[in-house]
């Protein structure tokens, strides 16, 4: 994969086996010599899912913009050199990674501790609406499926390969923020995959802060309500209410929430967000229903 100039991912590349993806590391030269800590004890590494387009891109940007140095994670190589171009670093990794792979996550995460030795923050974003709203009774098995592999199994792949890193490095810990969703507490009319998805992820986000509290291993969970990407076009054009009418419905800045998310991981590993709800502040979410 070719390096974007002036971008996050620039100079030279290796290559990285992904599983069934052939994913590539942009990035500043590496040594075959990196180990479990870092070069420099002030820089912060931090792994980004999704990291091609929306809140991912936006989140990856932010962090670059505080100092942090990131690993962009999603399933094509272009659309992660586009959001490295819209950063003004030259020290991070772009990684094709399909998260529903194990292989291809085990593959990510050992090309973050080859290259950085260490890993302050997951962002674990990469998710899917699926390829249809759709009835219950009419939603097919491999519909269902598809979103399951991505939003929770997905979700849990990545989380299990940070908390094996951060638990293992030297000094130990680190953040897992998780990307839930207002469906984890309110669903939408033909939403049934993935609402499931996003109440699975809490549990994911409650298990994971109880089991890394003896390795400073913090988990917490930003719930997400209208923000304007392109998942959420159909909002500003009417969507599905629980009434039976279609209706527009306000959306917010994507950058408030790639905001809350950097003082979400910001913090110190003394403190957590346990969860974070960011809506449009006119949305039709509290009373939903």
């Amino acid at each position: 994969m070719r390096g974007s100039d002036g971008g996050l991912c620039a100079g030279a590349t290796t290559d990285v086996c992904a599983g069934t993806t052939t994913g590539r590391v942009c990035a500043g030269a590496a040594g075959p010599g990196a180990t479990l800590r870092t070069m420099d004890a002030d820089r912060k590494i931090a792994v980004v899912t999704g990291a091609g387009s929306g809140i991912g891109r936006a989140v990856a940007r932010t962090l670059a913009d505080a100092g942090w140095t990131v690993a962009l994670a999603g399933r094509r190589a272009a659309p992660l050199e586009e959001t490295s171009a819209g950063a003004g670093r030259s020290d991070a990794l772009c990684v094709p990674t399909d998260v529903t792979d194990p292989r291809a996550v085990a593959a990510l995460f050992a090309a973050v501790r080859e290259r950085f030795g260490r890993l302050d923050l997951l962002f674990n974003n990469a998710g899917t609406f699926g390829p249809r709203s759709a009835p219950v009774e009419e939603l097919g098995y491999e519909e269902w499926r598809s979103v399951v592999d991505v939003n929770l199994t997905g979700s849990f792949l990545c989380a299990q390969a940070a908390f094996r890193l951060m638990k293992e490095q030297d000094p130990r810990g680190g953040r897992i923020i998780n990307n839930g969703s207002v469906s984890a507490h309110a669903p939408r009319p033909h939403s049934t995959a993935y609402t499931a998805t996003k109440h699975a992820v809490t549990g994911l986000t409650k298990s994971l802060s109880l089991d890394g509290r003896p390795y400073r291993i913090a988990c917490g969970q930003i719930d997400i309500g209208n923000a304007a990407t392109d998942m959420t076009e159909r909002m500003r054009t009417g969507t599905l209410q629980a009434n039976g009418a279609t209706e527009v419905e306000p959306v917010m800045d994507v950058a408030d929430v790639a905001r809350t998310v950097l003082h979400m991981a910001e913090l110190s590993l003394e403190a957590n967000v346990q969860f974070a709800t960011v809506t449009a502040t006119a949305m039709p979410y509290i009373g939903r229903g």
